[in-house]
């Protein structure tokens, strides 16, 4: 039986026009294994701090600093875990009209692939074989065909004529799967890191820097490509040719 690899997938800010000069994107990694332990572990985070209902970034708060920093910490001493995001700045100079056919859609689509390709490597002769599922949190009803346009460009990209290497690809409801709620706070640390700072939360300021003295590096501009626990990159979007 091959290692199966679990990728949950998260997006923030991704609305074409809701002012934001960022939007984000996050995958953490999780082997399926893994995925009972993580479970439980994070059920137990929150009732330990009477935590109730769905993890997210935006529900940080002053009350709930404990559980998030100690949240964070549990995150980076899990070996297993992994986080990389994806950070499009400048937002309001995207020229869908000339780089991706008028469709906001597809460069939604074409910044997952992104992100997702570097995590999703063969095996090394002296590893067991593996298989990856994708899960992204649902968009709009529409998004069945962008999901199957992905997988075909990701199982392309690596040859993966048979799909055995990428098993799956699929949408997913966020609120019922713990793990995606993961991925939605630590993406929603790097964006926040990353927007204009008027009136910014102590709380969520605290929980960036408790994520930058763990990974070493700030949530801005990007980490190097070796940096696997809290990756990130920062995709700058192309002038128009004149």
């Amino acid at each position: 039986m091959p290692e199966i690899i679990n990728l949950y997938c998260d997006e923030s800010c991704h609305l074409e026009n809701d002012g934001m000069p960022i939007m984000g994107f996050g995958a953490l990694r999780c082997p399926a294994a893994h995925l009972t332990t993580v479970t439980q572990a994070l059920a137990a985070l929150k009732e330990k701090h009477r935590a109730r209902g769905e993890l997210k970034w935006e529900k940080v708060s002053p009350s709930r600093l404990a559980f998030y920093e100690e949240l964070i910490d549990w995150f980076f001493a899990d070996p297993q875990l992994r986080f990389r995001g994806w950070l499009v700045e400048h937002k309001e100079r995207l020229a869908h009209d000339y780089f991706n056919a008028g469709s906001h859609d597809s460069f939604y689509y074409k910044m997952f692939y992104y992100l997702l390709e570097p995590l999703i490597r063969r095996p090394q002769p002296d590893q067991s074989e593996r298989t990856y599922r994708v899960y992204l949190d649902v968009k709009d009803t529409r998004s069945r065909i962008k999901v199957r346009e992905l997988t075909e460009v990701l199982r392309n990209k690596k040859h993966d004529w048979d799909g055995t290497l990428i098993s799956r690809v699929q949408s997913t409801h966020a609120d019922e799967v713990q793990v995606m709620q993961l991925t939605d706070f630590l993406l929603g640390a790097l964006t926040y890191r990353n927007r204009p700072a008027a009136q910014q939360s102590a709380a969520k300021l605290a929980c960036v820097r408790r994520i930058e003295q763990r990974t070493g590096y700030p949530l801005k501009g990007g980490t190097p490509p070796w940096v696997e626990k809290y990756n990130f990159y920062t995709f700058t979007p192309s002038e128009v040719p004149q």
